[in-house]
């Protein structure tokens, strides 16, 4: 596989950025009034505008050039055929499987996954059903009123991000709540206000041995049986998602009612299999289908749409663009919609533990950048937080700004300052202010010119702050499916380029594994292991001062 370094159209790239790395989008939009219209496009309920960005057609161009270089169309061939892209597991990659609402065959080792992927689906349909309607009744024989998740990770944030973007969906009376720290607060707080008799759990493990997850599993089944008293319970208050069903059994549930999935689903990107199940019981299996259609049809987007009309491409080069030549370290995420309160985290996990890497499929270490550091908040908050730093700071901070031309309340007024909001900031760290303007200002505002003296440096803006525009009609489930399909395969299109594996994560494996070794030390209070002086030191201060 050939490094992007190597390539003749980075080596374009490299003299191209030399040329306009002091361009000013003021002058771009100046000299172009047609920018936006070269530099905009929409496909499905997704509009992008990237037009706010320190690029030419020159560029865009190069950066194609880029992609079919590193054969960025084979690469995507290569993972909707099923192929075992995660080289390091062997494993294929097929999340977009499970939303494949075409039912078009796709194989792994030679058998084709989609009836198992519907057989699935229709579990999860019977299921939410059931809990929904009132039929699925605790041991007591009273209806669910509260659905608790146990997962960590992808087994959390995904479900969690998209049942609170869709909480306008869900019905007043069934509530699901997520609980994935290890903290005995998260639980705690969460179980506080719970009926044992009325509450149904959700374990959300691949092996059903995640440490975090089953210490809360054993947790909530010690408190439902302290209420409930018999060890039967558990088959009727609880049920797991998980391959792991010698494990399932022994915890008390029945298997008739654990959720498969496959290992070539990765954990961050399994929120369109079973382990959406609280999303269906939350929002009702029809609005997951959606969903899930929604992402199928950006799928379809990216598999078949040439580069220069293909937004998960043209995103995913313009992160490659600020990254390497740039030097960006970090990108922001700011979601203009409360709803999306969990996408920046969402995304976070989703392209730091994607693409955070450090060695190349062959097994070299790269000598450029990889993933950049995700962040961000829902405007208009984030606007009184960490704006200032984007605004008049020395980083430069590319950001997607996300909004909903429509929204799902009716405070018309409310709205309206919010799109004012979002449509201004991106303005504002486009254009800036210059020295020229800020002295006009404040003269018009009536400052003397001592004043303005003393005063000018600090209402002064840099501009030429990049970001993309990504405008929705309205936030519903399909809407939703299809911006989150974009990111996805945005990240793809970085690891692709990257020549890095995108799917595996044998980085998170080391902390868990050191964890292991030192939980028994704290037990015991005594020291098994042969430490560095700082853990030692950290490790006794604890045991002789704990009070637990």
């Amino acid at each position: 596989m050939q490094e992007p370094t190597n390539t003749s159209a980075w080596q374009v790239l490299w003299s191209h950025y030399q040329e306009i790395k002091h361009a000013h989008m003021r002058d771009l939009f100046r000299e172009d009034p047609g920018r936006f219209e070269v530099f905009s496009l929409q496909n499905g309920p997704v509009f992008l505008d990237y037009s706010k960005n320190r690029i030419s057609w020159e560029t865009m161009e190069s950066l194609f050039d880029l992609a079919r270089e590193i054969k960025l169309q084979d690469k995507i061939r290569s993972m909707f055929a099923g192929e075992k892209i995660n080289t390091t597991e062997d494993r294929s990659v097929l999340h977009i499987a499970l939303r494949n609402r075409s039912n078009r065959p796709i194989y792994v080792d030679g058998e084709d996954v989609m009836p198992e992927v519907n057989a699935v689906l229709e579990q999860m349909r019977e299921f939410c059903g059931k809990v929904r309607s009132g039929r699925w009744k605790g041991y007591t024989g009273k209806p669910v009123t509260d659905v608790v998740n146990l997962g960590i990770g992808g087994s959390d944030l995904g479900p969690r991000m998209v049942t609170r973007a869709l909480e306008d969906y869900a019905p007043p009376d069934l509530n699901v709540h997520f609980v994935s720290n290890v903290d005995a607060v998260d639980i705690s707080r969460t179980l506080q206000n719970l009926s044992p008799e009325t509450t149904l759990f959700i374990v959300a493990s691949k092996s059903f041995t995640t440490q975090e997850t089953m210490a809360n599993a054993r947790t909530a089944k010690q408190w439902l049986l302290k209420e409930l008293g018999d060890e039967r319970a558990v088959s009727e208050h609880f049920v797991a998602v998980s391959t792991n069903t010698e494990k399932v059994r022994e915890f008390g549930i029945d298997p008739e009612n654990m959720f498969r999935f496959w290992d070539w689903v990765g954990g961050r990107y399994s929120l369109w299999s079973a382990i959406g199940l609280p999303i269906a019981v939350a929002v009702g299996m029809d609005r997951f289908e959606e969903l899930l259609s929604g992402a199928h049809a950006m799928d379809e987007h990216f598999r078949s749409a040439d580069f220069e009309n293909n937004i998960p491409v043209i995103m995913g080069l313009l992160s490659i663009w600020y990254v390497n030549f740039f030097q960006a370290g970090t990108q922001a995420i700011l979601p203009y919609d409360q709803n999306l309160q969990y996408l920046p985290a969402y995304l976070q996990q989703g392209e730091m533990e994607s693409n955070g890497k450090r060695t190349t499929l062959a097994g070299d270490v790269v000598d450029y950048h990889t993933a950049p550091v995700i962040w961000g908040e829902p405007g208009t908050n984030g606007q009184h937080a960490f704006f200032q730093l984007m605004h008049q700071g020395t980083r430069l901070i590319p950001s997607d700004f996300i909004a909903f031309v429509n929204p799902l309340h009716s405070q018309q007024e409310h709205h309206e300052m919010l799109l004012a909001n979002f449509l201004a900031q991106t303005e504002a760290l486009m254009l800036g202010k210059t020295e020229e303007e800020a002295d006009r200002e404040m003269s018009e505002n009536g400052k003397s010119r001592s004043e303005i003296s003393r005063l000018l440096q600090h209402n002064v803006f840099p501009g030429n702050n990049p970001s993309n525009s990504v405008l929705l009609q309205k936030l519903t489930p399909y809407n939703l499916g299809a911006l989150l399909a974009v990111y996805e395969h945005k990240i793809f299109v970085q690891g692709a380029v990257w020549n890095i594996n995108s799917f595996d994560q044998w980085g998170v494996e080391l902390g868990k594994q050191l964890a292991k070794r030192i939980l028994p030390e704290l037990r015991e209070k005594k020291r098994f292991e042969d430490h560095d002086s700082s853990t030692s030191g950290l490790l006794e201060f604890i045991n002789t001062t704990a009070k637990l």
